[in-house]
């Protein structure tokens, strides 16, 4: 599955327009490698997403085209949340749904 897509099917970026454009500009990896939109994702991937002043890191537990609302954090565990000193660079809200 597309990382775009993984990430607004488990809600935690809400549209795949605005996941597509965090991936683009280099704030997620995986396993530690830096991951454009299109990267495919597998079960077991350790995601790392740094937007505004947070950075998530998330293990991917499943891969599901379509999930209901109550089912979609199913699809990930955090493995950790932190907040980080904000850069005068990086102004924009956080569009994660925690």
């Amino acid at each position: 599955m597309r990382l775009d897509k993984f990430l607004k099917v488990s809600r935690i970026i809400k549209r795949r327009t605005l996941a597509k454009e965090v991936a683009d500009k280099g704030r997620i990896s995986i396993n530690n490698i830096s991951a454009k939109a299109s990267t495919n994702i597998k079960v077991g991937d350790i995601l790392e997403i740094r937007f505004g002043q947070k950075v998530i890191t998330v293990k991917v537990e499943l891969l599901l085209e379509n999930v209901r609302k109550e089912d979609a954090n199913k699809m990930y565990s955090i493995i950790s949340e932190e907040r980080v000193e904000s850069s005068p660079f990086e102004s924009e809200e956080s569009p994660f749904t925690f």
